[in-house]
């Protein structure tokens, strides 16, 4: 299958003279449906700051929707966590982050591995919905192969993603069914986390703010509102806020 261009990964070697001398990793995933592109900038961001940058392309996307349904949960957390062991063994410590779907992929790592995440940044991470029609999708995966995209959720005019114009409904409901183990067990996870989320979001309800803040063990979260953006907020109004934001974070929680 035929990747995009933008689709590529996005691999930066660590600067560890201008992180203090210490080599510093940071993985960001993209969310569903989405791809590399709408979390570049945010990564090139860090390594120009002189971290060890990943930026994997999940399984099924940066291709078509029609690809990404034959993909699961189980996929694209296996692609992710590949990132992170790579990240793991050549820096001192890890920062993992993650837009909608790629936050709750971060926090499941965080959770199996919280003696190796040293903090979570999180943009409208998505672990839940009050979305009714949701109970259908057993069936109507069988019967209508798609719905109408979620993509390009931008306040900022002209910004593009570069998701797909379909959401395939084999590939959420498998999201979906990942939901509730990953909630019964945020109790796992430990590390700071800088949760950056939209005041107006089409995409992620408001369902999954207070079950993550409500239910990870870590003493550390700092809750920040991105008032100028949508759901796709690393390419929106707020970028800057978050590059900034999430610098400083990982600065402080893997200082020596």
């Amino acid at each position: 299958m035929t990747t995009e261009a933008l689709a590529a990964p996005l691999t930066i070697a660590a600067q560890p003279e201008l992180t203090g001398g210490r080599r510093v990793g940071v993985l960001l995933s993209h969310g569903f449906t989405g791809q590399p592109a709408s979390i570049k900038p945010w990564g090139e961001h860090f390594g120009a700051l002189g971290y060890a940058v990943s930026v994997p392309r999940l399984p099924g996307h940066g291709t078509t929707w029609q690809e990404c349904n034959t993909t699961t949960w189980d996929d694209w957390y296996g692609e992710l966590a590949r990132a992170f062991d790579a990240l793991c063994l050549d820096n001192d410590a890890v920062v993992v982050g993650g837009l909608s779907m790629g936050g709750a992929l971060a926090l499941r790592l965080a959770a199996d591995h919280a003696e190796r995440v040293s903090g979570l940044v999180l943009v409208n991470p998505a672990v839940a919905t009050r979305r009714l029609d949701v109970k259908l999708l057993p069936v109507l995966k069988h019967v209508v192969p798609s719905f109408p995209g979620l993509a390009n959720d931008i306040k900022r005019a002209g910004a593009d993603e570069h998701g797909y114009d379909r959401t395939p409904l084999k590939a959420i409901h498998s999201l979906m069914r990942a939901w509730p183990p990953l909630v019964a067990d945020l109790p796992k996870v430990t590390c700071p986390i800088l949760y950056l989320r939209s005041t107006v979001d089409h995409v992620v309800d408001e369902a999954s703010q207070p079950l993550i803040t409500g239910k990870v063990s870590s003493r550390d979260v700092t809750v920040v509102p991105l008032t100028d953006s949508y759901h796709v907020a690393t390419l929106d109004n707020d970028a800057p806020r978050i590059f900034d934001e999430s610098a400083a974070f990982v600065a402080r929680t893997t200082a020596a």
